[in-house]
């Protein structure tokens, strides 16, 4: 076992603060990782707020990680010291079920192990975060990242980036469709830049002007203002796909209308209840309404060299250790074009 630094909340709702934690030592399947950086997800928020009900303290948050490996076990072939790698939100799953046979890991019918606040037998009895020094992962929920990808904005990708690449994947966004990616923030602006690698037509559904102008920037064909009455009359009917970002519940039913025949919405943003949801826009239309989490192992992988072969990286701001606190306090405020993420050689 090894000492670590890290940083964590003790207790619901409390500041992070300095906090040693052990890691397990390297075992024959395992890769240890010296981390680097580690993006900030709101969820990170959410779990040291124990909005959720799931939390278990102490938490030491971070699902987004990227780092250099610096030991590998005997077993261990994909895999050498010096590698560039990444960790996303889980480290573990049960492997037999129906959905892990076929790389749905996510979706993991025994529920996977989350990368922190899971029981686990290692120090501690539960898993730590990115928000630390080093970590020992599974060699099979490790990922390689492209060399040509800055380390910084490329931790967001394992969280950000695959919840959005893996709907559009999913759903088989095509170069002939019009995509509407509905809420500009961590998630949306990594739709955006999805969807316009993948030849979309591209609009951002925004209830701003400014945001619609920042889209346009990161490769947004046309900004939809859903204040705008005329303007969402006039887009009805018209999008293949709409991916919904916006990161808590609201009124989905006027985007249900920009929707086409046979077409989906898909909800990535917000998990929580949906006070009213109008049948009549689905059944005239055959439209549906979907939800998608993060991707399994393999998608993940994909969506990194994806990334790699057209240069996709988030916009983020790179933040030190000892200014976690302040920078949930931002977050919450959408204070951030468009991820955190720390530096840890300031722990």
């Amino acid at each position: 076992m090894t000492q670590v630094k890290a940083f964590a909340a003790k207790e619901q709702a409390a500041p992070l603060n300095d906090f040693d934690i052990e890691r397990r030592a390297v075992g024959p399947d395992d890769v240890r990782i010296d981390i680097a950086f580690c993006g900030v997800c709101h969820s990170d928020l959410h779990m040291v707020n124990n909005d959720w009900g799931i939390s278990a303290y102490p938490i030491v948050p971070g699902h987004e990680i990227i780092g250099h490996v610096t030991g590998v076990g005997a077993n261990v072939e994909s895999f050498k010291e010096g590698d560039r790698v990444g960790v996303g939100c889980f480290v573990d799953s049960c492997r037999t079920c129906e959905a892990c046979k076929v790389d749905l890991e996510q979706y993991c019918l025994n529920g996977f192990k989350m990368t922190y606040g899971s029981e686990t037998d290692d120090p501690g009895g539960l898993t730590f975060g990115g928000y630390s020094k080093k970590i020992v992962v599974d060699q099979n929920y490790v990922i390689r990242v492209p060399d040509n990808l800055d380390m910084a904005s490329s931790a967001p990708l394992a969280c950000a980036g695959i919840t959005t690449y893996s709907p559009l994947k999913h759903w088989n966004v095509r170069p002939d469709q019009t995509v509407g990616i509905v809420g500009l923030g961590g998630l949306g602006h990594m739709g955006v830049k999805f969807a316009h690698a993948m030849g979309a037509r591209t609009i951002m559904v925004t209830t701003s002007s400014e945001k619609g102008e920042d889209a346009k920037a990161l490769g947004a064909d046309d900004v939809l203002l859903s204040t705008d009455a005329e303007q969402m009359a006039e887009w009805a009917g018209k999008f293949d796909f709409l991916l919904n970002t916006i990161p808590v519940s609201h009124d989905i039913n006027p985007y249900i209308n920009l929707l086409k025949f046979d077409s989906t919405m898909c909800i990535v943003g917000a998990i929580g209840e949906f006070k009213s949801l109008q049948s009549p826009q689905m059944v005239f239309g055959r439209r549906a309404i979907a939800g998608s989490l993060i991707g399994g192992i393999k998608e993940t992988q994909e969506m990194f060299d994806f990334c790699g072969e057209h240069n996709i990286t988030s916009d983020v701001e790179v933040i030190s250790m000892q200014s976690i606190n302040e920078s949930y306090k931002r977050m919450q405020k959408s204070d951030v074009k468009y991820r955190f993420v720390i530096d840890l050689k300031t722990l």
